[in-house]
């Protein structure tokens, strides 16, 4: 099963080498205390707060932020993340007065078709997908044979992972899972930590998506555009608009250079200080994770047990690779592009999920037509789904403070609180920072982009009535949601990344930090100059 944090230091010795206890209240024992006692004292007061507003209210003013907030802070400084959302979903229901948290988001959250689809597919059909793969070893000898003939190190490992991000670059969540699984055994056998490869896999994941857009992005992005202002009649031309904008895609762009500058080891500039030590760590002593480390990974998922006689072979792991790409992408990009269907109210994520149960079956008949009995065959994949129970937790608790958020009124009082009287080539600007913020705070893009985009478009045509700075102004939008996603510790693109990768969590945001604020930072300043110099807006 996952391993869950191990406390450290439980005792220490002294000159003498005698072992002593240390203190139950020191460390991080001391941290859950001092968490627990504010909750107790404070959550008589969420509850009053929400009590004094009125029951059609937007928002709860200031109050609104505290549940992602909270759930952020002590993410971070607990380094555990199931208590942190717990804690966050209870805040938030004091505040919008619901007591019985379970019952008001818990369980209408998690009851969801789309959480569903997350639990079958990312979930079981991921971890059973792998556990079968520890049977076979068909990873391992992929991992061997393109070792043999494209990697040779770790900067080619660092390079293939990239390439792979790129290649299945049809979605954030699917991007994870599919990189993130294929590139694994390559980098762990070349000792590329794991909050190297983490941070790879979720920094090619939706940046692609938005850059290279034959996926869904453009035709949901599309749909909430149509008649927001006069330039989007239908969701056709909002379609449109955004393969206009990719030139201005700054974020995205910045965001998969650095990546790759990063991957080949051609950073002019140090990664940050948490990465270099994940890296001479990996590098010197082959540790693929600190030491104390919490990884979303389970010795199910990594333990090769192939069975005696059973020939492992190629076809293995790349003939359900081949059904993924074969039924999910391949006629995904026909269908929608080539042929311009826009599949009506169809989910097209439900093409995935078949494609990924095909996948399953698929490695599930080679192993017994090769000859593996089936109760070993089945063992891998129960194991497989063992492994990933702590990344369902996760999900389900992240799936329920976002709706949270949205009870509560977050991104309401947000947009609230910006305002329109902003001057016009500060507009896209600030437009970024906005979706960053509510992005990070409810861990969501596309509920982010549900959000803005209704408002940001008028507001921008209502500032200047020009097709450009509109460009500008939705280009902000787009990268500005996809960075506080790729940031945020409770967005489902996180949690899948280090999971896929077997990181710890909390690590993985830390060490891609400082990467993805350079990017940032570069979308911002090419956002303000473009508007200085163009005279956008004015």
């Amino acid at each position: 099963m996952l391993r869950p944090g191990s406390m450290q230091n439980q005792g220490d010795r002294n000159m003498n080498g005698n072992r002593h206890e240390t203190s139950p209240v020191t460390g991080p024992n001391r941290r859950v205390i001092a968490a627990l006692a504010g909750i107790a004292l404070g959550g008589t007061g969420l509850y009053l707060v929400g009590q004094s507003h009125p029951g059609d209210a937007e928002h709860f003013g200031f109050w609104s932020l505290v549940p992602p907030a909270l759930a952020i802070v002590l993410a971070f400084w607990l380094r555990e993340v199931i208590s942190a959302l717990a804690i966050g979903i209870i805040a938030g229901g004091l505040i919008a007065g619901q007591v019985n948290v379970i019952d008001a988001f818990l369980i209408p959250s998690i009851g969801t078709e789309s959480y569903a689809l997350i639990l079958l597919v990312y979930l079981w059909a991921l971890g059973g997908l792998i556990g079968i793969w520890t049977r076979t070893g068909g990873a391992a000898r992929f991992a061997g044979w393109a070792g043999e003939r494209m990697v040779r190190g770790p900067v080619s490992a660092r390079l293939f992972t990239w390439i792979m991000g790129l290649i299945f670059h049809q979605g954030g969540t699917i991007s994870t899972v599919l990189t993130g699984t294929t590139a694994r055994p390559l980098a762990d056998k070349h000792r590329v930590s794991h909050e190297e490869l983490s941070y790879i896999t979720d920094s090619t994941a939706s940046p692609a998506a938005t850059l290279i857009p034959f996926n869904v992005w453009p035709i949901y992005v599309g749909g909430l555009l149509a008649g927001t202002i006069p330039l989007f009649d239908s969701s056709e031309d909002g379609i449109q608009f955004f393969f206009q904008a990719l030139p201005y895609n700054f974020y995205a762009i910045a965001a998969l250079l650095i990546t790759l500058l990063f991957a080949l080891d051609r950073l002019p500039f140090s990664p940050g200080r948490r990465m270099r030590e994940a890296m001479s760590r990996a590098r010197d002593t082959g540790k693929l994770d600190r030491d104390g480390a919490s990884p979303l990974t389970s010795r199910e998922l990594t333990d090769n047990r192939v069975p005696e006689g059973y020939r492992t072979g190629l076809l293995d792991f790349l003939a359900p690779i081949g059904v993924l790409l074969g039924v999910a992408i391949i006629p995904y990009f026909v269908t929608y592009f080539l042929l311009g269907w826009t599949g009506g109210d169809q989910d097209p994520l439900l093409l995935v999920a078949e494609a990924f149960i095909l996948a399953v079956i698929t490695a599930i008949v080679i192993a017994l037509v090769k000859g593996m009995p089936f109760d070993e065959v089945m063992g891998g994949f129960v194991d497989g789904c063992k492994g990933v129970t702590i990344g369902a937790i996760i999900l389900g608790l992240a799936v329920s403070l976002k709706d949270v958020t949205d009870a509560v009124g977050t991104a309401d009082f947000l947009v609230s609180t910006v305002g329109d009287s902003i001057p016009a080539a500060l507009m896209p600007a600030l437009l970024f920072g906005l979706c960053l913020v509510i992005a990070f705070a409810t861990g969501t893009s596309w509920g982010t982009y549900a959000v803005m985009i209704p408002i940001a478009m008028p507001l921008a045509w209502h500032i200047a009535p020009e097709p450009f700075f509109v460009t500008l102004c939705f280009s902000a939008v787009i990268g500005g949601a996809v960075f506080g996603d790729q940031c945020s510790p409770i967005s489902d693109t996180t949690v899948l990344s280090s999971l896929a990768t077997g990181a710890d969590l909390m690590d993985h945001v830390r060490t891609q930090i400082p990467l993805t604020v350079l990017a940032g930072g570069i979308a911002v300043v090419g956002y303000t100059l473009l508007a200085l110099v163009t005279g956008a807006g004015s």
